[in-house]
């Protein structure tokens, strides 16, 4: 944003963290991939916090299936990229805002161009294997500032949701297959990440046929990967006012 003056509806955020820091989220520019269940609502969240610059990632367009916990997702939406949807819900809470937006699938190729940019933090939302491993590499290597999401699907109980270091997270599935991943990469923490510690009921995991990078469904509901996209914006926001 780069602006002096702090807007008038950010004025119970400088009450709470002070100008300063308020000039230092104004000033960052962050970096979300993934728009699903949790990478919008971390998106808004660091938007309503004062982020004055920001890049969505997201290849998808919405789908009926999104609607029960996905911030793009309405009726009137279905069909559209995720992207221009979160384009304009986000200019819309801040109109001084710098919106960056690609609607490419991430690979070597993509993600060469995306992270030539320097962030002052990035968001992994990104809920598929494969690119969420080559994402975390290519960030961890290039020393980006990195809070990554676990899995939130087939979770009820926000009391289990926590925040820690990569290495010190358990009883989640996908951070246990990126681990297996990561370790051949030299990766073992150095990142934080938001999991939840609940067990999933293994007899609610339907198989999936015909979708890139997806072996496997689950059931989620509305607010977990609320809860897990606002305890991301909640790493940024504290790592970038604390410089």
């Amino acid at each position: 944003m780069k602006q002096t003056d702090i807007p008038e509806w950010m004025n119970r955020t400088v009450q709470l963290l002070g100008p300063e820091k308020v000039h230092k989220l104004m000033d960052a520019h962050v970096l979300v991939a993934g728009l699903g269940g949790v990478g919008p609502v971390a998106a808004e969240s660091l938007v309503r916090a004062g982020i004055g610059e920001i890049t969505i990632v997201d290849c998808d367009m919405v789908q009926a299936s999104n609607i029960n916990r996905q911030i793009p997702a309405l009726h009137s939406t279905l069909g559209k990229t995720k992207v221009s949807i979160m384009k304009d819900r986000l200019m819309d809470i801040n109109p001084h805002l710098i919106v960056h937006i690609s609607e490419e699938y991430i690979d070597e190729d993509t993600l060469e161009n995306l992270l030539s940019v320097s962030y002052d933090h990035i968001v992994d939302a990104i809920d598929t294997l494969t690119p969420k491993i080559l994402f975390i590499e290519k960030v961890q290597k290039s020393n980006g500032r990195l809070a990554s999401s676990m899995g939130s699907a087939g979770k009820t109980d926000p009391s289990k949701i926590k925040i820690a270091d990569f290495k010190k997270s358990y009883n989640c599935r996908l951070a246990y297959l990126l681990r297996k991943k990561l370790r051949k990469l030299d990766i073992t923490g150095g990142f934080r990440v938001v999991f939840s510690t609940e067990l999933v009921d293994k007899s609610l995991i339907l198989p999936v046929e015909n979708e890139q990078n997806k072996k496997s469904t689950l059931g989620t509901v509305s607010y977990i990967p609320a809860i897990f996209g606002h305890m991301l914006a909640s790493i940024v926001v504290e790592d970038i006012t604390a410089i």
